[in-house]
C-alpha cells in the first residue's frame, strides 16, 4: 500500500510537506496539534510529550493502507493522530474477522512491542490518517522511563482486553445475525453518535462487506438486515451517514 513519508522529528535538512494531499494538514509536533484532547497520550505532561517528538516520526497514509500486518515482526508501533484503521485477523481460508475501529489517540501494536511477538493482527487505514511512529527499542525504553506512560500502556491493554471479550460474547452468544447486527449498531451510537432532531446519526466508513466481516456473517445477509431494518422506520442511511430513528428497536433485539 502506499505509504508518504513527511518527517522524521525535525531532523536537519528535511522538509515537510506542503498543502493538504490527504484533505487534512500535518500536524508535525505533539505540543502544538490541533487535534490534540484527553486521551492515551494526548494529554501526556509536556516533558513527555516533546521526548516522545523527539523519538517519533510523522507518516500520512491514504485510506486503504496497511500500518502493520498479522504475522509480521513488530518493528515498533504507530499511534494514530488522525483518522480511522480497522483491526483485523484472517484464517487460512481465505476469511477475514474485523475485530474492531481503532479511532485517533490510540497507540496500535502494543500487545506485540511489549511482549516481543509478531503482530497478531492486520492494522489497515479506512480513512486518510496521520500516523506517528515510535521504533520498538525506543518505545519500550520511553515506557521504562516514565512511570505514567508505563500505566497508561497497562490501561490500554486492559481496554483492549476487555473489548476483545466483548466481541467474543457479540459473537458468540448471539441468536441471528440480527442481533448482531442491531449490537455493532448500538455500540457505534454510544461511542461515536451524534444526536440531532431526527435521531442519532453515526458516520460509517465500513462497507456492508466491512460490517459483514465484523459480525461474522456474509455481506448480502448485512444488506438485507439494513433493508429490513430501514423498511421497519428503525433507521436510513444516506451515504457514509446513518441515521437511528428508534433505539429502542435495536435495543430490543439483543438477548444477551
Amino acid at each position: 500500500m502506499a505509504v508518504v513519508r513527511l518527517r522524521k522529528g525535525a531532523g536537519p535538512g528535511e522538509i515537510p510537506m506542503r498543502g493538504r494531499p490527504y484533505g487534512f494538514a500535518v500536524s508535525d509536533h505533539c505540543m502544538a496539534c490541533d487535534w490534540k484532547e484527553a486521551g492515551f497520550f494526548c494529554d501526556l505532561p509536556p516533558a513527555m510529550l516533546e521526548r516522545f517528538d523527539v523519538l517519533a516520526f510523522t507518516a500520512a497514509y491514504p485510506s486503504g493502507s496497511v500500518l502493520f500486518a498479522e504475522g509480521e515482526e513488530a518493528r515498533g508501533v504507530p499511534l494514530l493522530c488522525h483518522g480511522r484503521a480497522k483491526l483485523s485477523m484472517g484464517a487460512s481460508d481465505g476469511k477475514t474477522l474485523i475485530l474492531r475501529e481503532a479511532a485517533a489517540g490510540e497507540i496500535l501494536g502494543l500487545s506485540a512491542v511489549m511482549t516481543d511477538r509478531q503482530h497478531d493482527v492486520t492494522a489497515e487505514t479506512i480513512e486518510p490518517s496521520q500516523v506517528k511512529f515510535i521504533r520498538k527499542e525506543d518505545f519500550v525504553q520511553f515506557v521504562s522511563h516514565y512511570p505514567e506512560v508505563g500505566a497508561r500502556v497497562a490501561l490500554q491493554l486492559a481496554n483492549e482486553c476487555l473489548q476483545s471479550n466483548e466481541h467474543v460474547r457479540a459473537l458468540g452468544l448471539a441468536h441471528s445475525a440480527a442481533e448482531k447486527l442491531a449490537r455493532l449498531l448500538l455500540d457505534w451510537c454510544s461511542e461515536k453518535g451524534v444526536d440531532t432532531p431526527n435521531g442519532i446519526r453515526v458516520h460509517i466508513l465500513m462497507t456492508h462487506h466491512d460490517i459483514a466481516q465484523m459480525i461474522g456473517t456474509s455481506r448480502e445477509t448485512v444488506t438485507r438486515l439494513l433493508g429490513h431494518f430501514r423498511d421497519r422506520g428503525i433507521l436510513e442511511i444516506h451515504g457514509a451517514s446513518l441515521i437511528v430513528h428508534d433505539r429502542k428497536a435495536l435495543e430490543s433485539l439483543v438477548m444477551v
